[in-house]
């Protein structure tokens, strides 16, 4: 038993050292990654709901307008047929 992996500290040996110690670095990573990916998707989602939400107040100034717009054209048409009344 003369190879390092034999080698024993307290009961630990250090083969199980080195593999806890290499497993719990690839599961920091694991996690690091998956978050940081995450993070990368809820960035994106944050920018096209600000996009539609822009486009959707837009399309609704427009809509405004245009009711506005025939709001006119009706009063114009009322005028006209009570002139035609009288």
């Amino acid at each position: 038993m003369t190879a390092i992996e034999h080698k024993e500290l307290k009961g630990i040996t250090i083969k199980n050292l080195v593999v806890t110690v290499v497993s719990t670095a690839s599961i920091v990573v694991s996690v690091m990654t998956s978050y940081y990916q995450l993070r990368s998707d809820i960035h994106d989602v944050k920018s096209i709901q600000d996009t539609q939400s822009r486009v959707n107040e837009i399309r609704l100034k427009i809509l405004e307008n245009n009711v506005a717009v025939l709001q006119q054209q009706v009063n114009q048409i009322k005028n006209q047929n009570q002139i035609k009344h009288l």
